[in-house]
């Protein structure tokens, strides 16, 4: 009998949960349609020059396929109250260093969490898929898993609709691939249980059609965040990435990925349709694990980079504290080896100069042997497919003496964040937004830097921003939190008095 109870129990709560997540995803719906008919009834382009953007995280930042520009959309901003989502388009001309802010008629409803690509095809095209969206209470929460186009050239955004495409989830990868979209992994998490994926779709930008690509050999674990690598071959690099599993009801556990696998052509297909998994190791890894850390390829192919992350600690079920970095990485794609940048002090570059000033004047006999700054890259293995090397130091680093020390200290380089923008133009990465937390405080970005990553002498600073200028709200749990605190604090000086 009290078997039947505990199943009658369970059943309806069972149904309960899934008529909350069919309300929830109603309310979502009927919120976005609303919002999708108010972006019809635009009839005509406004463009106007703007301040730049206001704080946010979980955007896309991209660089303009053909003119020296940048183009930046969507993304949210939360103030420990309230959660603003954005649909905005920027284009920033950084010759004039000027926003221009486009709304274009039937454009998609706010996000973040998605992805956006530019191609130069049809005169320049920005491709977004995915995403989420909240209500500002947070209220209404909903997963997107629609496709859209935008024409530069034109300036017109056009939903694409295509059967077969992944399904709704955000923090999912998406890159070009020689006319295609692949997109890879993501979740889904509506409040009530959520899901990671490992799955991969292409999306054929010739005919419009998606295609679920089901590649042999051992996928990577379901995961979302990883950064996601075009090759060179055509093929796609996967490094970490983030989940979170369910250990006991009620209690979750994250995981943080340091593995690696590239997703290649069958070289064996004549068809050129199928793909498989293929686990790498990439050598000089000498950073602690990190998830939310972005990446741009250079124009090249040939290098990687990232900026930031974070680990959290976790103890007693708990998170305890987020480790947040700025560390500046590279990863060559050529031989699947790391390098942790460092800029050196300008007097540190003079010195450099100066020495290279007197090579120069002696006479170069060619039988010298390689200096330290001339060090060679080291072959640790050669599986055939990968070669893993042993990357040579960047020579833009300080030396370890106690002077050379505090003038690396006194380099400035952006603060620890995660998830902001990279985007490269010309040999400059650019570097904007992202959030950072300070205890119960998300401090979100707006500060814009730029590197030259064939120099790496110095970040210049585009935009300035500090953002533990920025307002925090208090929560009502936060405030309630605080009270009891203080509660709790008065009556133990009474016991005391």
């Amino acid at each position: 009998k009290g078997k039947g109870v505990q199943k009658t129990q369970a059943k309806t709560v069972k149904n309960l949960c899934k008529k909350i997540k069919k309300t929830l995803k109603d309310l979502g719906e009927s919120v976005l349609a609303q919002i999708e008919q108010e972006e019809k009834k635009r009839l005509r382009v406004v463009e106007c020059h703007v301040e730049p953007p206001s704080r946010r995280v979980n955007f896309s930042f991209v660089s303009h396929p053909d003119k020296d520009q940048l183009i930046l959309y969507g993304g949210e901003y939360f103030n420990g109250q309230t959660t603003s989502v954005y649909n905005e388009l920027f284009f920033y001309n950084i010759p004039n260093n000027k926003w221009t802010l486009v709304k274009a008629p039937a454009g998609p409803p706010p996000r973040c969490g998605h992805q956006m690509v530019a191609s130069s095809a049809k005169k320049g095209q920005l491709w977004v898929f995915g995403g989420e969206f909240a209500s500002p209470s947070q209220s209404q929460f909903y997963h997107y898993r629609d496709l859209w186009v935008y024409s530069i050239s034109d300036k017109q955004w056009k939903k694409i609709t295509a059967p077969e495409g992944p399904s709704a989830r955000s923090g999912h990868r998406m890159v070009l691939v020689k006319k295609q979209l692949l997109v890879f992994g993501g979740y889904h998490d509506n409040s009530m249980d959520y899901k990671y994926f490992n799955d991969v779709h292409s999306f054929d930008l010739e005919t419009y059609k998606w295609r679920k690509i089901v590649p042999v050999g051992t996928p990577p674990a379901p995961r979302s965040g990883c950064c996601m690598v075009p090759l060179q071959d055509g093929s796609v690099l996967i490094y970490g990435g983030y989940s979170k599993q369910k250990v006991k009801k009620d209690v979750d556990k994250g995981h943080v990925y340091t593995d690696a696998f590239v997703l290649r052509l069958d070289k064996h297909d004549a068809t050129k349709t199928k793909y498989q998994w293929q686990q790498v190791k990439l050598g000089s890894q000498h950073f602690s694990p990190r998830c939310s850390m972005p990446v741009v390829t250079a124009i090249n192919g040939q290098s990687a980079y990232f900026y930031g992350g974070v680990f959290d600690i976790e103890k007693d079920e708990e998170v305890i504290s987020g480790n947040f970095f700025n560390d500046f990485l590279q990863l060559d794609l050529d031989k699947m080896a790391w390098t942790q940048l460092e800029l050196a002090s300008k007097k540190d570059l003079k010195s450099k100069r100066r020495r290279n000033k007197e090579d120069d004047s002696e006479e170069d006999n060619g039988d010298s042997e390689p200096s330290a700054e001339q060090e060679q890259p080291i072959v640790v293995s050669d599986s055939g497919v990968f070669k893993v090397t042993m990357a040579p130091k960047v020579h833009c680093n300080v030396q370890s003496t106690g002077q050379n020390l505090a003038e690396k200290s006194a380099v400035f380089q952006p603060s620890p964040r995660i998830n902001c923008g990279l985007a490269i133009k010309q040999g400059i990465l650019y570097l904007y937004g992202g959030m950072f937390e300070d205890g119960e405080r998300e401090l979100t970005f707006s500060d814009l830097y730029s590197i030259d990553v064939r120099k790496l002498d110095e970040w210049k600073t585009i935009i300035e921003d500090d953002a533990f200028k920025m307002e925090w709200l208090v929560s009502e749990s936060e405030s309630e939190s605080e009270e009891e605190d203080d509660d709790s604090d008065s009556g133990s000086e009474m016991e005391i008095n």
